[in-house]
């Protein structure tokens, strides 16, 4: 089975380590997962595992929702959160649909990638979104807004060039933070303590695979 985990943000805490060092770190409740659909190099181009993850009423599902499962799970269990982990062609497939995976598939002192939807900021000027340093604040700087673009486009040009950094929507996107350290994994109660902070907001899903270098 490869190093694949779902999980959701618990918050942050502290971990103490045996030689008495504090570590700061992210509280993850992890898995377990199951194998909902196992996909092939003959029948789909691609080797890869889909994951079933907490799980859910079949009331609160799409019909398609619930007719992939009932085919893969035989109806008896449904879940909510649907992961394909697409993996090397070189890895041979040892899971079968219905195998479990939980927590202890990783181990303290593993390196992870995590990947999760960061935190929603809503509309942002440039100094937020940028990072400008905005305008003079004295010496007849109130010419121009404190905190504005200032200049967005040349005269010859006559339109604004795109990708030009203006204001807008920030955060609430796909973020990977790379490289983490994991510092404690509590197999009894499925939490995984990830070293540093992690990407979105508590309760946000996150995807915990083994880093790449």
């Amino acid at each position: 089975m490869p190093q694949y985990m779902l999980g959701r943000k618990q918050g942050m805490t502290q971990v103490f380590a045996e030689d008495g060092q504090v570590h700061p770190a992210t509280k993850v409740s992890a898995g377990p997962l199951v194998v909902t659909q196992v996909k092939t190099i003959d029948a789909d181009g691609y080797q890869a595992y889909q994951f079933g993850f907490e799980t859910a009423d079949p009331d609160d599902l799409t019909k398609p929702e619930r007719g992939h499962q009932k085919e893969a799970l035989d109806g008896d269990t449904y879940y909510s959160v649907l992961k394909e982990y697409r993996f090397n062609d070189e890895v041979g497939l040892s899971a079968d649909v219905g195998d479990e995976m939980t927590v202890d598939a990783f181990s303290a002192g593993d390196v992870v990638d995590v990947t999760g939807t960061s935190k929603g900021k809503g509309f942002q000027g440039v100094v937020g979104r940028h990072g400008f340093s905005g305008g003079p604040r004295t010496h007849g700087g109130q010419k121009s807004p404190e905190r504005g673009p200032g200049s967005i486009g040349a005269t010859g040009d006559s339109h604004v060039r795109k990708g030009t950094k203006m204001a807008g929507r920030g955060g609430g996107e796909r973020t990977t933070v790379q490289n983490l350290e994991i510092v404690h994994v509590d197999t009894d109660e499925d939490m995984m303590y990830v070293r540093g902070g992690l990407p979105g907001p508590d309760g946000g899903l996150l995807e915990i695979t083994a880093a790449d270098n």
